[in-house]
């Protein structure tokens, strides 16, 4: 008694009746989990650049910011990218990112946490980032950034190296100088305005958290390295928009002509 065909044969007959070709074989194609930095504890990593910049003097005039003057090698931008923009105890930054001024040029250095449990490590190493005389250069951070570390290191129950500490916060007096000018006092706008600086391709912030978690369920690290070009242009914009300052305080162009040419 002939056996019944199987499954596979039944499929290969019906196809041939309808004239179709042999199914393609899957292709497996391995998934892009690529990330840049090295790995300086489970779960964390460290990306360290150096992007050419103009010779800037030891101390930087802010007065065209209504501030007092800085020494250059003290100040420290740093920026954050967070699990949401709400805040509260349930946001965390998954990447903070800082730059200063080192050797003629400006250092970027990111810290990204790839596991939930780096957190602790990662505030660790950026609170040694921080010498007791650093100033902390940011957009909108007093308000946001810093009071979100100093709640992600109070959870942690680590000691807080942000709160209390000088502050250079850029989104204050750029809306003094600059509200009802622009359309709005964005980094982007400011950056566009002041500096030339037009991105490209750049992952909008709001999407930052979902390649984040996406990265972590097992996803393509490809929109987490764009988080981290993001991350870097923030810190570039922010360094080149003190320095702005500092050249109109100066009553000279130089120092910002020269940041358009290297971040073109």
């Amino acid at each position: 008694m002939p056996q019944p065909a199987s499954a596979s044969d039944q499929l290969a007959q019906l196809r041939k009746l309808l004239g179709l070709r042999p199914a393609a074989p899957a292709v497996v194609r391995s998934l892009d989990r690529r990330l840049d930095g090295a790995e300086l504890a489970p779960g964390l990593r460290c990306i360290e650049t150096w992007v050419p910049f103009e010779r800037l003097p030891e101390r930087l005039d802010l007065s065209a910011l209504g501030m007092d003057a800085v020494e250059t090698r003290r100040i420290l931008a740093f920026d954050t990218e967070t699990t949401g923009l709400a805040g509260g105890t349930g946001t965390r930054a998954f990447m903070i990112g800082a730059s200063d001024w080192r050797d003629g040029g400006l250092r970027i250095r990111q810290l990204l946490m790839t596991t939930m449990g780096a957190e602790q490590a990662m505030l660790r190493e950026f609170a040694a980032w921080l010498e007791p005389g650093t100033v902390l250069l940011s957009y909108n951070g007093k308000c946001y950034d810093r009071p979100l570390l100093s709640t992600r290191y109070t959870l942690a129950r680590l000691p807080d190296p942000v709160l209390g500490r000088e502050h250079i916060d850029l989104l204050h007096p750029v809306r003094r100088l600059y509200r009802g000018v622009w359309e709005n006092c964005r980094l982007a706008t400011a950056e566009r305005q002041l500096l030339g600086v037009v991105r490209e391709d750049d992952l909008p912030g709001s999407q930052a958290p979902a390649a984040w978690l996406s990265y972590l369920r097992g996803g393509s690290a490809e929109r987490l390295r764009k988080v981290a070009e993001h991350n870097a242009q923030d810190l570039r914009s922010l360094s080149g928009l003190l320095a702005h300052f500092h050249a109109l305080a100066q009553g000279g162009e130089a120092l910002r002509q020269a940041y358009r040419h290297e971040t073109r």
